[in-house]
């Protein structure tokens, strides 16, 4: 399980364990928080396509999908 601080969420890099339409590389483009500092939502956006995708942060922590950093 990857561990996460929201806080530092944002323009965080990720790596897709099972690529996709060639787009294996993200990026963490867009955070919402709420008024106590939690997340509402997160878009992450492929660095080859600048496809971008409204994802679960906390699908980000399943490492059975998702590496933290650019593998």
């Amino acid at each position: 399980m990857n561990k996460i601080n929201p806080k530092k969420l944002l323009n965080s890099k990720w790596t897709a364990v099972t690529p996709e339409k060639k787009e294996k590389h993200f990026i963490v483009s867009k955070i919402e928080f709420d008024g106590d500092g939690g997340v509402i939502a997160c878009c992450i956006e492929a660095v080859m396509s600048k496809r971008s995708t409204s994802i679960s942060w906390h699908d980000l922590k399943d490492d059975n999908n998702w590496v933290y950093g650019w593998k």
